[in-house]
């Protein structure tokens, strides 16, 4: 079946999508006016005509030394008649709440909000850059009381602040680096927040950096497990608890000891055990004057 589109317009749209598809990226050269005309086999006024359309679309961009580019993807905060920030990482957050990140994608985000999926590749560097934006809000979401005194006391509410937002999110400690951070503002104010429980104590740049990331690690570390269990239960309708129960149903000392009331193991008890150990280590390398608990 033909295109009954004019021809100018099947070559915006065959330039988008090379451009949705990564075939062309921000700063790469578009084809020039001759190269259109050759290819499409369109005098020089329809190329001219195609290239002035994606101008005006923001997809493409004149530079001095190149010419047409194609133009960086940024979202702007506000947008006569378009899209906010805001309001495109709160669909890809609901969409990685209800059905996990694998289900976070450019065109499920635009379904979403009822656009075409180009819209948000002219302005987002495709998903990695979605996935850092949901991570830094996910972080801007934490209220941070005033800290409690002491070290100790200090960093088991960092701790368990991260372990909440974990909980409301479960897909974020997929997203969380220790030795390759990403300087997201939200994650970035919880290190700030999380390091004033050691200022004043005299140690140094290298062993604040590695009580911080050991803190930040375990209970990362402990929570990518809360959105496998959480699926897990859902599957199988048993708790943890029960599950241990009814797949180990014979009988034996280890296992009457696992089953016995009050030696149950879940994320939970795990989290506040690890913590409070963790603290116990870390009040060996941390000597300040007053170790409040």
């Amino acid at each position: 079946m033909n295109d009954p589109r004019p021809p100018y317009l099947r070559i915006v749209a065959d330039i988008e999508r090379r451009i949705a598809e990564g075939e062309l990226r921000p700063g790469d050269p578009v084809p020039t006016t001759r190269a259109i005309m050759s290819e499409w086999g369109v005098a020089m006024a329809t190329a001219t005509k195609a290239l002035a359309a994606l101008k005006q679309a923001g997809a493409i961009e004149s530079t001095s030394r190149v010419g047409a580019v194609v133009a960086p993807r940024r979202l702007p905060s506000r947008s006569a008649g378009g899209l906010e920030r805001d309001r495109v990482v709160r669909a890809a957050m609901e969409i990685a709440d209800t059905d996990g990140l694998a289900a976070l994608s450019m065109r499920a985000v635009a379904a979403k909000l009822g656009v075409a999926t180009m819209t948000l590749y002219r302005h987002l560097d495709a998903r990695a850059e979605l996935t850092q934006l949901i991570a830094d809000a996910a972080f801007a979401g934490i209220e941070y009381p005033e800290p409690p005194p002491g070290w100790r006391s200090h960093l088991r509410v960092a701790a368990q602040l991260q372990w909440a937002a974990y909980h409301r999110h479960p897909w974020l400690p997929r997203l969380v680096s220790i030795t390759r951070p990403v300087a997201l503002p939200g994650l970035l104010a919880y290190g700030q927040w999380t390091l004033r429980a050691l200022d004043g104590l005299g140690l140094d740049p290298g062993t604040r950096l590695h009580v911080y990331g050991t803190l930040v690690n375990f209970v990362r570390g402990t929570a990518i497990n809360i959105e496998s269990e959480a699926g897990a239960e859902l599957d199988t309708g048993l708790t943890s608890k029960q599950w241990v129960a009814a797949r180990l149903p014979f009988e034996g000392p280890l296992i009457a000891r696992i089953t016995e009331p009050g030696a149950e193991l879940d994320l939970e008890s795990l989290f506040a055990f690890g913590l409070e150990r963790l603290l116990d280590g870390l009040a060996t390398v941390i000597t300040p004057r007053d170790l409040h608990r």
